[in-house]
């Protein structure tokens, strides 16, 4: 059996472990001596705080890296250095365009060219809709496409030591930087005006430990890097015949942002979210140096960067997490509809249960959500929509039961389905094997696709659920009110308290409404590239304020709670509270003392409140210059009177 004490022990398994061959490729004192542009912070020294100019240097400004010192920069990266185009740019006319690849993503399989691209994301309005996928190809003439948020430049990072540098060069050359792996963030985290982009897509490594020690942990392992998404994973787990808590989303980045957020999966009843499942992980910070975190070594960075939000502490190379028994799974499937007017002679049957009732249709939805406590009391999950069209409502839920087979999958829902077909819809429980857990069916890594999502979420606590009068008013703000303003709801039932998760979740940052919650809701308005080109402007205008209507009631029957901080609204209203809790004041201490310079930088997370992008009409995209605020927190007073009397902040 691997043991990991607070040092490795000397064995052939335990060096593997410690680093992967790249991560042990790292900058040296003998290289930076040679080149002061990529030479190391001094957290204890002079220079460690932000004495810049206001705004972080763009293209335009005289300070800018010339052509040369950018040439310098991509020979000492090993020709690393990218400069790309944005990826719809295929479709505009002069010289990057091909029509070929922009029949590619402008009629399908889109997903794979973004996530694939250095500067691809997949919502097009964070980055202030400045060169959309168009509808045909090639684009109309109404149409214009510019560099605008994608970065200028991108490190394909497949070396600690380029990281290193890249995050040396960005700060010693007042440079924005930004971390993209996929892309997938909903509020544009991996993208910006003028930036210098860390790409960590194509560090793939992976390591499956079957006996290991880790602090009070013992168990089954991985170390999985940065760059791995969730099918890729999951491939793994076929090989090894063991279960791991992934994203939902098969192209998601697995360890990052993911975690960084705190991560649900349709497992977390059962083994707690994401952030609960690492055990250490590798990080470069912003002084550019390399380090191991764990609860015990460099603890604030283990609780910062787990729950307290990406992009702003560190840039995460790998992690060691948990891994458990293969853990099989059971679906059971359940929708009914509602329309307005049905033909005549219609009549609802298990293959189509539907009503022109729309109270009856809102009395199933009653009696599913009513349910979804008992459930996720038992370990189980649910992914359950209600969305209008322009026939009426469909609701559809997916009842995920871990450690449950066929039969007792079936016998643990019959009520609900008694229930449902005594109010008129005849529903049949058929229940299926999970396929993310039929781990014999590989997958390919293609799912979804680039488009505009504006997001409003809150997390929903248990109690809501203890009597009828409080969850029937939840219910009515929750899920009627949206949907009846046109809006998608979306919930993710799962209940993680830390009592049933065990080390090392008591260490981490996930605010504790997730531990109190047992629904995740999501409100959301929704609009995909290929059919619309809305500028962010109007696609702001067109679904903000209906999103910011439905939220306010929602928050007023859970005072108290949060939000998940990777599904959520960027102008979410007191978000420091919202996203973080009581522990924002913390994060926000460590982040000042890790990152003194600002180096790290994305909207809503622990310290943003010193930057603002500055944007068009002050939309909330990543289309322009990073400049100071002037906020002053009035901790920091705090801080320095500590200073004077001889003390040292430590951020913690």
């Amino acid at each position: 059996m691997l043991r990991y004490l607070p040092l490795f022990l000397a064995s052939s398994a335990a060096v593997t472990a410690t680093n992967f061959n790249w991560e042990k490729l790292q900058l040296s004192r003998n290289e930076t001596a040679l080149y002061p542009d990529i030479d190391f912070g001094n957290l204890s020294g002079p220079n460690a705080t932000y004495t810049g100019p206001k705004c972080k240097v763009s293209p335009s400004d005289p300070s800018w890296p010339t052509p040369e010192e950018w040439a310098r920069l991509n020979t000492t990266l090993s020709g690393a250095l990218l400069k790309p185009s944005p990826p719809a740019a295929v479709c505009y006319p002069g010289a990057t365009y091909n029509s070929p690849t922009c029949d590619f993503i402008t009629l399908g399989n889109r997903t794979r060219y973004h996530l694939d691209h250095p500067v691809g994301v997949l919502t097009e309005w964070t980055g202030g809709s400045t060169c959309v996928v168009p509808p045909r190809n090639p684009a109309p003439s109404s149409l214009q496409c510019n560099q605008g948020a994608f970065p200028v430049y991108v490190v394909n990072a497949t070396t600690v030591k380029q990281i290193q540098i890249a995050v040396n060069f960005a700060r010693n050359r007042n440079l924005r930087l930004v971390i993209k792996n996929t892309g997938h963030d909903f509020n544009g985290r991996s993208t910006g005006y003028g930036a210098l982009q860390v790409w960590t897509h194509h560090l793939k490594d992976f390591e499956y430990i079957p006996e290991a020690t880790v602090g009070e942990y013992t168990g089954r392992v991985a170390k999985v890097s940065a760059g791995i998404e969730m099918w890729e994973v999951f491939n793994h787990m076929g090989t090894y015949n063991m279960t791991m808590p992934l994203p939902g989303g098969e192209t998601v980045g697995v360890f990052g942002g993911w975690t960084a957020g705190g991560g649900h999966h349709f497992l977390s009843s059962l083994y707690g979210n994401g952030a609960d499942q690492v055990l250490e992980f590798k990080v470069v910070t912003a002084d550019g140096r390399y380090r191991t975190v764990t609860p015990f070594q460099n603890g604030d960075l283990y609780f910062a960067m787990l729950g307290g939000g990406g992009s702003t502490y560190g840039i995460l190379t790998s992690a060691l997490v948990k891994a458990y028994p293969k853990t099989e799974v059971t679906d059971v499937n359940l929708e009914f509809f509602y329309r307005e007017s049905l033909p005549a002679n219609t009549t609802s049957t298990p293959s189509f249960p539907v009503t022109n009732d729309l109270e009856k249709f809102w009395d199933g939805v009653w009696l599913y959500q009513k349910f979804s406590r008992e459930t996720s009391d038992a370990g189980g999950s649910l992914y359950s929509y209600v969305r209008p069209d322009r026939l009426g409502l469909n609701f559809s839920v997916i009842i995920k039961l871990p450690l449950k087979n066929i039969a007792q999958a079936a016998e643990f829902t019959k009520p609900l389905y008694d229930d449902l077909n005594k109010l008129g819809f005849p529903v049949k429980v058929n229940p299926v094997p999970n396929p993310d857990t039929q781990t014999q069916n590989r997958k390919a890594g293609v799912w979804g696709g680039p488009g505009n999502s504006f997001f409003g979420s809150r997390l929903i606590p248990r109690t809501n659920w203890d009597n009828n009068t409080i969850f029937n008013k939840t219910f009515h703000a929750v899920l009627r009110l949206p949907v009846e303003l046109g809006l998608i709801f979306h919930g993710v039932d799962h209940y993680a308290p830390l009592s049933k998760i065990g080390y090392p979740a008591q260490h981490n940052s996930i605010t504790p409404a997730w531990r109190q919650s047992i629904m995740h809701v999501d409100i959301m308005d929704r609009e995909f590239t290929g059919f619309s080109t809305t500028s962010a402007k109007d696609f702001l205008a067109n679904h903000a304020d209906r999103l910011h209507k439905a939220m306010g009631p929602i928050r007023d029957v859970t005072p108290g709670s949060g939000a998940y901080y990777n599904e959520a609204d960027v102008m979410e209203p007191n978000w420091q509270s919202t996203f973080f809790g009581p522990n924002y004041s913390r994060l926000s201490r460590i982040k000042r003392a890790r990152d003194p310079w600002g180096l790290f930088w994305a909207p809503t997370t622990p310290g943003s409140e010193y930057w603002k992008v500055v944007t068009e009409n002050d939309l909330p995209t990543q289309n322009g210059p990073l400049c100071q605020t002037g906020f002053v927190d009035p901790s920091e007073s705090l801080e320095e009177e500590e200073k004077k009397q001889g003390g040292h902040f430590s951020g913690e």
